[in-house]
């Protein structure tokens, strides 16, 4: 597979500790996304309420940082994200909605229940990922995965597969030499935009429209700040002891799956994009292993989610054109960072 040309930065090269620091709390900003959307749309569904909710989003936002430097540093080395996945919901809404869980009259009680079978199925699903990655059973499999199969899975991790288009005209616009407006446009649209919705919100342009539009639009309906605690430190078990299902497991068990191609499509991406060897087929799967680690202690905290290669992250190293390893790390300290300290 090519390498992205016109790569300014490698994977073991790196920009000045100013730029690294800025482009680190880009990809987290990215990553943020996916840490509050899965427990925003989960969490009322188990009875919770916004405290529980930001809880969640603080230790989804902790693990994602401690997985994502377990990787950098001894899975695959490159740099990737580890973050929550969409693949997972499916299993766990069954869960959710499994009827012995959804008789608890209790609201808090429900939720605590549901969180202790959540964490269950994922502890046991995560054999799945630490047996095919520590045995390099998925080293053997890995290579049958031809370019044919792998481009659609590449083609869909984002804009950083594209030369052509709109990033044409963002590389004529230069402070200092540094192409701003490519290298943070997704910092300086996220402000941009929020700063717009606070204005809608500030001057009541929301005040008389539906309660779904106001808890959509409105910067002050999402209670993430206000009802999170000032320093909060997620620690394994802090929902009480799991509980183990079979039909649970099963099902999370072909998430894990999902998990485990969409990851591998992921780290071949990122080596193209940070301009990195193509990862062997023993690295891969050692990669693989360390993020069934990954899940396990995504069971073991309660993140409501297993953990995958962010598919977003990955087209960002190409949009900005940086594939260093030190970025991302400054990323997971970010996660990290503002996961314990909540406000």
């Amino acid at each position: 597979m090519d390498q992205l040309q016109g790569l300014e930065y490698c994977i073991d090269s790196n920009p000045s500790w100013g730029e690294s620091i800025a482009l680190g709390f880009q990809h987290y900003i990215l990553a943020l996304g996916t840490a509050v959307m899965i427990p925003t749309f989960l969490v009322p569904l188990m009875g919770g309420d916004h405290g529980d909710k930001v809880r969640v989003v603080q230790t989804l936002l902790f693990v994602q940082g401690i997985n994502t430097l377990i990787q950098t540093l001894f899975g695959t080395r490159l740099p990737t994200v580890i973050g929550g996945s969409y693949a997972f919901m499916v299993p766990i809404m069954s869960i959710i909605h499994d009827p012995a869980l959804t008789r608890i009259e209790d609201d808090h009680l429900r939720f605590l229940s549901s969180m202790r079978a959540v964490q269950g199925a994922l502890i046991v699903s995560s054999s799945i990922q630490i047996i095919l990655g520590y045995s390099q059973l998925w080293a053997i499999c890995s290579r049958f995965f031809s370019p044919l199969g792998m481009v659609p899975v590449i083609s869909l991790l984002g804009f950083g597969l594209f030369d052509r288009g709109f990033p044409v005209y963002l590389k004529n616009f230069h402070f200092r030499q540094l192409p701003v407006l490519e290298r943070f446009a997704l910092l300086i649209s996220v402000t941009v935009i929020w700063a717009y919705a606070h204005l809608l919100t500030a001057s009541g342009a929301y005040k008389h429209r539906p309660d779904l539009t106001q808890g959509n639009c409105r910067t002050d309906r999402a209670y993430l700040i206000s009802a999170a605690p000032w320093i909060k430190i997620p620690y394994p078990l802090q929902w009480g002891a799991p509980t183990f299902d079979a039909g649970h497991c099963f099902g999370m068990m072909a998430a894990v799956i999902v998990s485990l191609i969409e990851s591998t499509g992921g780290y071949k991406a990122a080596s193209r994009l940070a301009s990195a060897t193509p990862p062997p087929a023993h690295v891969l799967s050692r990669g693989i292993g360390w993020q069934g680690i990954g899940i396990l202690l995504s069971g073991m905290f309660g993140t409501l989610s297993g953990c995958t290669v962010s598919a977003e992250n990955v087209g960002l190293l190409g949009s900005t054109r940086v594939g260093s390893r030190r970025v991302i790390q400054i990323a997971a300290g970010f996660m990290i960072f503002f996961s314990i300290l909540g406000k």
